[in-house]
């Protein structure tokens, strides 16, 4: 875990193959940034992409906000899960953000998350599925039918009450992220869900804040994809069960 300075806000971005999309996004977040009165940093966390992912990143790291690149120590790909834990535990921050590369929802929607940090939330995640929310650009139909009866399961099995365990964008503390992300057992697809069902056995309060989606072409979640998702959401049942979080 890192011992550097602490930021207020970590930025985490797990990236696979993202050398097309990357480059937009790092401009996006940078840019906001730069406007905020706060010290932040920027992590891409590359997850054995096979394309110059990793080199744009690195052109990315001189500039008033830091941006470093990680990768797993073996240079594989390990999942969304196993990268954005990795993120998680080396930054810095006292809240830490992971979004996807894709820029589905942009930085600037975190203003709407930090009242409910500031009342003492710990964990505040975006959801496509409340009151204020809105997607601008949509999944295509099976998917999005798939998500709204996945997340019946998920409630029943996992985390009941939470309406959008999927979109990628969750902010945590620092006392959050550093109870919850050591104890992620999922490396793909489920870790989301894994997550918030940990943070809720150990106390935390979760917030669902209303955002702005906007569906991404190159999407790299498939059909087999929610599959996989639900097989370890019934892992997620049994680690609960058996004590295995705690």
């Amino acid at each position: 875990m890192s011992t550097q300075p602490e930021a207020h806000l970590s930025v985490v971005i797990p990236a696979y193959n993202e050398a097309v999309r990357l480059p937009g996004t790092l401009r996006n977040v940078l840019d906001y940034l730069s406007a905020q009165p706060y010290q932040a940093e920027v992590l891409v966390v590359d997850d054995g992409s096979t394309d110059a992912t990793a080199s744009i990143a690195r052109q990315f790291a001189s500039g008033p906000t830091a941006v470093r690149l990680l990768s797993h120590l073996d240079g594989a790909n390990h999942g969304k899960g196993a990268t954005v834990r990795l993120g998680m535990l080396e930054s810095r921050g006292r809240f830490r953000l992971f979004m996807d590369a894709d820029s589905s929802t942009t930085l600037d929607q975190i203003d709407r998350f930090w009242p409910a940090l500031q009342e003492g939330f710990e964990v505040v995640i975006g959801s496509r599925n409340i009151e204020g929310a809105r997607v601008e650009v949509h999944q295509p139909k099976y998917k999005e039918v798939a998500g709204r009866l996945g997340n019946l399961f998920i409630q029943a099995l996992a985390v009941p009450g939470i309406r959008d365990t999927q979109a990628g964008f969750k902010v945590f503390s620092r006392r959050a992220a550093e109870t919850v992300f050591p104890r992620l057992t999922i490396e793909r697809w489920g870790y989301d869900i894994e997550a918030l069902a940990i943070a809720r056995l150990h106390g935390f309060r979760i917030k669902e804040v209303p955002i702005i989606w906007v569906n991404a072409p190159g999407s790299k979640v498939g059909f087999r994809s929610y599959l996989e998702v639900l097989a370890e959401v019934w892992r997620v049942h049994r680690n609960l069960k058996s004590g295995a979080y705690k």
